[in-house]
């Protein structure tokens, strides 16, 4: 759409509205939106006494369609018919209905009253306006716009809004822009809900500039300035953008213009400050909230809670679950659950028991999600055994959960790495009969413990069954198959495997390629891993020390000491210390049969660089 300009939205309304009606008419005619003929219509005696009960019946609101569209075939059927006033308070009550409000048949009823020369009036036409919207098609929406004009009928700015609003979910951004242009041009101000409409479509697009630059110009042309809504919705944007410096320079823009931050300004830059680490920050942040008296709601600490504890400050997030409760703020599951995640994952198996007992002692039933996170927690810390108990008996207070495939996989996983593999494979097949689709970590770890065990043909059955069942492996999954292809033996296999991932269009992590290079080196194909390392470079992808070590060795070993060294040395300009501890270079420097000269040459390498190692941290000190 080019322009919204006037003459446009007339001719879109002449073409694109009438063809859509007769169209809408053939896919959606119903018992419902027929019109019988008015003898078939049962006849009201006293008409004024039904005008007067089916405007009660309007204000109390309807809980089906069939009572609403009785009562607009008699009131079509009245002589002389009621004004269009009535018809637009039937259909008001009729887009109130819920959970599904009839907007078709609101549709269909409006023109047939148009077609039988009953003429809509402003109302009308924005409730057929607002059907269309939230029918999905703005475009017919935004058509009735024309109309209205055309009938004489001024601008509205809530018809506005809610067009932008619409076009702003259909993702037509552009056009939701220039229609707020056109409307300055009709001399209609949009109101501050008009422009926190378009704050959250240019936002929600990451179209932070624009926002800004909207912001910039509702403060030079509006009547009314931004208020703390659009400041938290752009600060909402800019962290979420991680442009913390700029989300930081609203907020004390905000505080000088005297608009005062609520708890979601505050949370939503804390939740920003954490996200990139600065946790001394988002604490001075915390406590300028709380001095301030803005309360934090329970999404709020809910949110603070998940991520600190994520970020490993546990302690911290049980600060602000405490807090809570001094304030009134009720923790709920879901906060429970959070601080729980952050005792697993530092393994304190043992306050996540107590955490647990405080939840149900405040009445606060664990669900899926709690029993997943204990699971896991057993099961990183090396306590299978309770992992399991926990799993085959998913009951508390009497509440019975069904495992989902998070903490089947989690089991399953766990199982593979301590080498119990027929009871891993058991509980996969548990999963599926009791119709718990397994997915791509779910494959991933039985494959791993499959080739772990040298079984090859169930490995290569269980690929097929995850290209059978839609789900695609990722390049973690491949980098397992090329590893246990490559430890049973079959390098040839796994050279093949390796190059499917470039044809499934995936990126090999520097895992996937090490793996690759241990495979060519242990084929002594020293040239194809040297170019391998290349080309993993090349891609921006960086080589660790245990890929170095790997092209390191295998030189060595080829006694071509000199080739050793220049990896050496790149290993070194990555910022990877020489330890002459090495289990490499002591196996090399102690093997008698490696001559003394190729000896001497690496001990004195390792000795020049530690002692430039040693000079560089006196010097830095």
């Amino acid at each position: 759409m080019a322009t919204l300009g006037i003459p446009l939205l007339i001719r879109f309304h002449r073409h694109s509205h009438f063809l859509f009606y007769f169209q809408f008419i053939r896919r959606n005619y119903s018992i419902y939106s027929s019109t019988p003929r008015c003898d078939a219509v049962d006849v009201v005696d006293d008409p004024r006494l039904f005008l007067q009960s089916a405007r009660e019946q309007f204000k109390l609101g309807f809980s089906s369609v069939e009572i609403p569209v009785s009562i607009f075939h008699q009131l079509n059927c009245l002589r002389p018919r009621p004004s269009i006033i009535m018809f637009t308070q039937l259909f008001t009550a009729m887009s109130k209905i819920r959970p599904h409000p009839p907007l078709s048949t609101v549709v269909t009823f409006s023109h047939q009253l148009e077609l039988s020369g009953l003429r809509p009036d402003c109302h009308s036409v924005g409730i057929l306006s607002n059907c269309y919207y939230r029918l999905g098609r703005v475009d017919f929406a935004l058509s009735l716009l024309g109309k209205r004009l055309k009938l004489g009928f001024p601008a509205d700015v809530v018809i506005i809004t809610t067009l932008i609003n619409g076009l702003i979910t259909s993702d037509q951004l552009q056009p939701a822009i220039q229609l707020l242009d056109e409307v300055a041009k009709l001399g209609l101000q949009p109101n501050l809900i008009t422009y926190g409409v378009m704050f959250k479509g240019l936002c929600r697009n990451g179209d932070n500039v624009g926002a800004l630059n909207l912001l910039r110009n509702m403060e030079l042309k509006a009547p009314f300035k931004p208020d703390v809504v659009i400041y938290s919705t752009l600060i909402d944007g800019l962290s979420k953008d991680q442009l913390l410096p700029q989300a930081l320079g609203l907020f004390k823009e905000m505080k000088v213009k005297r608009i005062l931050p609520n708890v979601v300004t505050y949370s939503t830059l804390i939740r920003g400050l954490c996200s990139l680490g600065q946790w001394d920050y988002a604490n001075d942040l915390l406590a300028e909230m709380l001095d301030s008296n803005i309360a934090p709601n329970i999404e709020t600490c809910t949110t603070l809670v998940d991520m600190y504890c994520k970020g490993g400050h546990v302690d911290e997030a049980r600060g602000i679950f405490e807090l809570m409760s001094k304030r009134g703020v009720l923790p709920n599951v879901i906060t429970y659950n959070s601080l729980l995640n952050g005792y697993c994952l530092r393994g304190d198996m043992a306050e996540a028991e107590n955490l647990v007992d405080v939840m149900v002692k405040d009445g606060i039933v664990p669900d899926i999600v709690t029993f997943s996170t204990l699971i896991n927690g057993y099961c990183k810390s090396k306590q299978v055994d309770k992992a399991l108990v926990m799993f085959e008996d998913m009951r508390l207070n009497g509440t019975r959960i069904i495992p989902n495939v998070v903490a089947y996989s989690t089991l399953i996983d766990a199982l593979c790495k301590e080498n119990r593999l027929q009871l891993a494979l058991q509980k996969f097949e548990e999963m599926k009969d009791r119709g718990v689709a397994p997915d791509v970590f779910t494959y991933t770890s039985l494959l791993d413990g499959l080739l772990k065990n040298a079984e090859i043909d169930t490995a290569v059955s269980l690929r097929r069954e995850m290209d059978n069942n839609g789900v695609a492996p990722d390049i973690y999954t491949y980098s397992i198959i090329i590893n246990g292809l490559c430890e049973a033996g079959q390098l040839t296999k796994a050279v093949e495997m390796f190059s499917y991932i470039d044809a499934k269009g995936l990126q090999p992590d520097v895992t996937t390629y090490t793996i690759m290079i241990k495979v060519l080196c242990r084929q002594r194909l020293l040239g194809d891993a040297t170019e391998l390392l290349r080309k993993m470079e090349d891609t921006g992808c960086s080589p660790d020390k245990c890929t170095y070590y790997l092209i390191i060795k295998a030189f060595l070993n080829a006694n071509n000491v000199v080739k050793a060294l220049d990896y050496l040395d790149s290993m070194r300009s990555q910022g990877f210390a020489v330890d002459a501890t090495t289990p490499l270079f002591l196996g090399f420097l102690t093997d008698p049969n490696v001559i003394d000269a190729d000896k001497a040459l690496l001990q004195k390498y390792i000795l020049e660089r530690q002692g430039e190692d040693m000079n560089k941290e006196v010097n830095d000190d």
